[in-house]
């Protein structure tokens, strides 16, 4: 779990560094970056709770397999 936040962490960085471009500038002037950083957040929560659900639901099935 602790590989995933850091792998998350080094994406988000290479994506804001990605964007410090040109774009960023007129996402800025016209006020839209607070809308492409929205996506992207929910965009990353959204795979961060389908983990954790596929998690648990393994882990669920794997305790129906081998009771202790």
């Amino acid at each position: 779990m602790k590989r995933l936040f850091t792998l998350l962490a080094f994406l988000l960085i290479t994506v804001t560094s990605w964007a410090a471009g040109a774009e960023q500038d007129f996402f800025r002037s016209t006020g839209k970056i607070y809308v492409v950083f929205a996506v992207i957040l929910s965009i990353f929560v959204g795979i961060i709770l389908l983990l954790v659900r596929i998690e648990r639901r393994i882990n669920r099935i794997e305790n129906q397999i081998n009771p202790s």
